[in-house]
């Protein structure tokens, strides 16, 4: 299962560590723990976010890819389940079941 997740990290944690020259190194430890398959970062309502897409298996991950962020950053973190082309394809007999009992 793809979760989509953004991670708004608190500017004053994020800024102590920039300060201290670990803001790189604490996020490059972060992703080589959750192994994303995607991850870009950005400005998001004025803090600094990353977006990253990590295949889980199984949702007992979840704080083995959340509490890093918490710790270290203070971050809230959002996380929204999506798919991929093959994965909308594989959806269609049962988007197709929904359309006929319920549309």
């Amino acid at each position: 299962m793809r979760v989509f997740f953004t991670i708004s990290m608190a500017t004053d944690a994020a800024n102590e560590k920039a300060r201290r020259g670990e803001l790189g190194s604490t996020i490059q430890s972060i992703l080589e723990e959750t192994k994303p398959e995607a991850v870009y970062f950005g400005a998001d309502n004025g803090m600094r976010t990353a977006f990253m897409v990590v295949d889980m298996k199984d949702a007992s991950q979840i704080p083995i890819i959340c509490e890093p962020w918490f710790l270290a950053f203070d971050a809230e973190v959002e996380g929204q389940v999506v798919m991929v082309p093959e994965d909308l394809m594989a959806a269609g007999p049962g988007i197709e079941a929904a359309v006929n009992k319920f549309g």
